[in-house]
């Protein structure tokens, strides 16, 4: 039975693209795709589909797509009904809690208010730690509502941290690890099971090759 794959596009995109290839899967339409947005492959009966990351999910979750890559940051952002499968270990990041030095974020009396541009992953954060939040969505650089008093504090996904240096904020807390995930429509997996579980043992070798 034939699959079809949703791929965030961007740096996910390649990264798992890159991995298949390894496998042997043969990709080369998606490297060359163009304008196209749904790609077959050549060596086996996959169609690829190159969305948002927020679409894949809903993609996944209504059958459009039966599995789908994406950052674990969507995912905890975003509720959705689907299997998570697999951690390809690429894409690697965290959430984390930053403010300025001074800040005394956590012992701070009262609410505190929180920049991000993830509202959901900051506020259970912030619940499950009893704290009092108003959480601010900002969809701009998250770094500047604390340097102009808009916020105590910020929550968003740091890679480097070189930009939290550079404005004077510091990590806090880790809130959670991110790397890309597959996941799978629930009536795919049973459906497609042997074809699906094909493709995430392949992915798998994969990711233990590069342990």
């Amino acid at each position: 039975m034939s699959l079809r794959i949703a791929l965030t596009k961007g740096r996910l995109e390649d990264k798992t693209l890159t991995m298949l290839e390894e496998a042997g899967y043969g990709t080369e339409k998606v490297r060359d795709k163009g304008r196209a947005l749904i790609l077959p492959d050549t060596q086996r009966d996959i169609d690829y589909v190159l969305v948002k990351s927020n679409d894949c999910i809903t993609y996944v979750e209504h059958g459009a797509a039966d599995l789908g890559v994406v950052g674990k940051d969507t995912l905890l952002e975003n509720e959705g009904d689907y299997y998570e499968m697999l951690d390809l270990q690429t894409g690697k990041c965290c959430f984390i809690v930053a403010a300025l030095p001074d800040a005394a974020l956590f012992s701070k009396k009262g609410r505190v208010r929180i920049g991000t541009k993830y509202p959901h992953v900051a506020r259970n954060y912030f619940l499950s730690r009893n704290m009092d939040v108003e959480i601010i969505k900002i969809d701009g650089s998250v770094e500047l509502s604390p340097l102009i008093g808009l916020v105590d504090g910020i929550v968003d996904i740091m890679e480097t941290g070189s930009t939290l240096k550079a404005n004077g904020l510091e990590v806090l807390d880790v809130v959670s690890e991110i790397s890309a995930r597959v996941i799978v429509n629930k009536a795919s997996w049973k459906l497609k099971k042997e074809e699906i579980t094909q493709v995430l043992s392949d992915l798998k070798k994969a990711v233990d090759r590069r342990a």
